[in-house]
């Protein structure tokens, strides 16, 4: 099922709440985010994970993969998965996001977005594993994609943040708990995209 935008075309959201909400563009410099893009590209093990919507079974409109430190299992989509342990360059980008995020991180989920159809729909990361008010920190290489925020009761409380390339962006407080987020489908042409969740499981 497509989602559909309800945002106007502008770029960032004005008055992000930074209680909730840090956006730091061009974190990593466009040399460094093109040649990570392409390692993760063609290294990492993409797997496509199956999902259960509206009593079907399906697959995600996106490519997954799980990696952290030993005995980090972490359940999303309705299954239990194993990391793999962490690459050079995982533990590079986890280095220089932690003293900004004030986090130290023990995992880190990878998405790979293919073309304007791969996105992933609302939802909070609000699993069990991951405590109350957890810090989530989002680094995004490659194509700009939306990033859509709203209250779960307020719908009118809504944000947009345009995920650029080499960019960081860091949930925290109460996000995860009282809010929905998604990157929607585009009916424009769309480039690759890695982007990067480092979490910590409790």
């Amino acid at each position: 099922m497509e989602q559909l935008s309800f945002f106007e075309q502008t770029w960032q959201s004005a008055d992000l709440p930074p209680e909730l909400l840090e956006y730091h563009p061009g974190f990593f410099n466009p040399a460094e985010s093109a040649a990570l893009l392409n390692t993760f590209i063609d290294t990492i093990p993409w797997v496509q994970e199956d999902i259960q919507m509206y009593g079907k079974i399906i697959k995600t409109p996106r490519l997954t993969a799980w990696y952290g430190d030993p005995n980090k299992e972490y359940i999303f989509s309705g299954a239990k998965h194993h990391p793999i342990l962490w690459t050079d360059e995982l533990l590079m980008i986890k280095e220089k996001i932690e003293p900004v995020s004030g986090t130290r991180f023990n995992s880190v989920l990878l998405n790979y977005y293919r073309d304007a159809n791969d996105s992933v729909a609302w939802h909070s990361d609000d699993e069990y594993e991951l405590g109350v008010n957890p810090v989530i920190a989002s680094v995004s290489f490659g194509q700009v994609r939306r990033f859509d925020i709203r209250h779960k009761q307020e719908h009118n409380r809504k944000y947009a943040i345009y995920l650029e390339n080499g960019s960081l962006l860091i949930m925290k407080g109460d996000l995860q708990h009282n809010w929905v987020h998604q990157i929607p489908k585009s009916t424009k042409p769309l480039k690759e995209r890695v982007n990067l969740t480092f979490r910590v499981i409790n």
